[in-house]
Parts: structure tokens; C-alpha cells; sequence
């Protein structure tokens, strides 16, 4: 059992998200940092997609009701455990009665907590995720509060030793391959697309990331009928700034799309912070595919890495 002391001010229990269900107008939800929840499920002897906790901004202190060991990956927090420093990308022992303290990250936005065992939570839809919309999955379908008791799973293993992992780095630079309404923008606007620099505004969250820049126009206006959209889609609304869809965000959508952000980047966007810089790099379908393998490839040379550490 995992007591929270304080939630901080945003966190949720994320896996990786349902999938399939879009047809019923269900999203796909789950972690948005992807490489990072599983690699904390990696050092802890989880299945990679099994729920972890996100917090957002850090600022948060759980105590450990039972011995157990655990990892923290994604933003480094200058976390304490009874006092004594953790190093994210880590995992440690923590004993029974023990506190971990999170402070603010000094780099990126969003950690993630995984603890041996996973937390015991009911599958709703195929996923242990939070919808926090449709207020469902995870704990009580809500973010966690202060207060909140979650139980684990049983151990899958147990470890001689604490060992780290070099995480994947993120930056502000995403690839994205255009939309299928790209070439209905003005040739100013699909060229600003590319050259300029957005900025993130605060107006965001895990539904979607909203962009300040140079505004975006259609050639000609007219009126599209809705559609399908995914986490990484570019929207462009009637103001011009576009919106980036994340795992909250709806299945369909009636704004131009201008691009798709390529899944293995998205968990960039997951840490970036507000008024922080953001620059898109054209992308092929094929070089998306490409990207997509050398990720995995990096992501199953740790998981092998970690198999032959007692």
C-alpha cells in the first residue's frame, strides 16, 4: 500500500491506454510520456505498459505503508527517500513506513512512478488509465489526493541491488508528417509551419497543448466535416494558433489538420513546460517507421540490459 501525503498538483495512474474504442467515442488516454513509464515498469520487473503514477510539476510526498521496491524516470525532482537522495532513472528498496519526497524538477514537466507488483487497480475498457473527463479507470477516476491509500500488486521479482538506466533525452524539437489538410493552407502558412518557433502557452494539458506563433490560414475558408483525430494531431482553430491533441484529448475533430506529430516523439511534448520554445521537422512516413524501430531498439537494449542485473 502506497499512502498519498501530497498529491501535488497533478497526478493520475496511467498505462497505456486503451485502444480500439475510439469507434465509441472512448480516447486512448494513458501516460504521456511513454519511454518513460516503461522504463520505470523495466527497472522494477513490471510488464513495460502496466499503470504507473504521472505527477506533474513534482511537489508531491507518498509514504510506503509496505516494503517494496520502486523507480522514478522522466523529470529529475530532487526526490528524497527518508532523507536520503534518489537519482531518477533509478530503482531503490524502500522500506515499510518510509516517505519520498518529490521537489519541482529543474528539467521537464512530468515523472513517473512505477513500484514492484504495479498498483492493484481494476481494468475498465482494456486499461487501468485514468479518464479524467469521463471520470473513469484508475483511482476513482480522478486526479490522486491527499489521503489516498493505493494497493500494490504481488512482486514479481526480487532484487539484490539498486541499479540505474540512461533514460531516452527529450528536447524541443518534434518530427511531424503533413496533414491531410496541410496543402489547403496558404504557401506562407505550410512554409511558417516549419520555420517558425511556437510557444507553448499555459492554456495546457493533457488534452492538448495550445501554440502561440505566427497564425495559420486556410487558402479558403469552408467548413469540413468531422473526423477522426489522434494523440500528435495538429489542429489549427479559427484563431490560427494550432493545437496539439494528447492522450486526453477527443476521438473526432472538425478543425484542418496541418500534421501529425510521429508517435515515438510524443513523449517530448509530454515534457515540455509553459513558454517553453517548440520546433516542428518535417517527416516522411517512411523515416516516421524508421524513428519508431530505432526507439524500440534502444528500449529493448535496456530491458535486456536489466535481465542480467540480479
Amino acid at each position: 500500500m502506497l499512502t498519498v501525503v501530497k498529491a501535488g498538483l497533478a497526478s493520475s495512474l496511467q498505462d497505456g491506454g486503451r485502444f480500439g474504442l475510439a469507434q465509441y467515442g472512448v480516447g486512448r488516454g494513458g501516460v504521456l510520456d511513454r519511454p518513460a513509464m516503461q522504463t520505470a515498469n523495466m527497472l522494477v520487473g513490471n510488464d513495460k505498459n502496466l499503470a504507473v503514477m504521472e505527477i506533474t510539476q513534482g511537489n508531491a510526498i507518498f509514504r510506503f505503508e509496505q516494503s517494496c521496491w520502486f523507480a522514478l524516470t522522466g523529470a529529475g525532482c530532487q526526490s528524497l527517500l527518508a532523507g536520503k537522495s534518489v537519482v531518477t532513472g533509478w530503482r531503490y528498496f524502500a522500506k515499510a513506513g518510509q516517505t519520498l519526497q518529490l521537489q519541482s524538477p529543474l528539467r521537464g514537466m512530468r515523472s513517473y512512478l512505477a513500484v514492484s507488483g504495479g498498483f492493484d487497480l481494476p481494468v475498465v475498457m482494456g486499461s487501468r488509465s485514468t479518464d479524467l473527463t469521463a471520470g473513469f479507470g484508475g483511482f476513482k477516476g480522478r486526479f490522486l489526493q491527499s489521503g489516498d491509500s493505493l494497493p500494490f500488486g504481488p512482486a514479481p521479482q526480487h532484487f539484490e541491488r539498486s541499479v540505474g538506466v540512461r533514460q531516452l533525452l527529450w528536447g524541443n524539437r518534434v518530427r511531424v508528417i503533413p496533414g491531410p489538410e496541410f496543402k489547403q493552407f496558404t504557401t506562407e502558412s505550410q512554409q511558417a509551419l516549419w520555420r517558425t518557433g511556437w510557444t507553448l502557452t499555459p492554456q495546457s494539458n493533457r488534452m492538448g497543448h495550445r501554440l502561440q506563433g505566427r497564425v495559420l490560414k486556410l487558402a479558403h475558408q469552408e467548413e469540413l466535416l468531422s473526423h477522426g483525430v489522434l494523440p500528435g494531431t495538429i489542429q489549427v482553430p479559427p484563431s490560427g494558433q494550432p493545437v496539439i491533441l494528447l492522450a486526453d484529448a477527443q476521438t473526432t475533430g472538425g478543425y484542418a489538420r496541418i500534421g501529425q506529430v510521429i508517435e515515438c516523439d510524443l513523449y517530448h511534448l509530454a515534457q515540455l513546460r509553459p513558454r517553453d520554445p517548440l520546433h516542428f521537422l518535417f517527416c516522411t512516413l517512411a523515416q516516421a517507421r524508421e524513428a519508431s524501430l530505432a526507439q524500440q531498439q534502444v528500449l529493448n537494449m535496456i530491458e535486456w540490459g536489466l535481465t542480467r542485473q540480479p
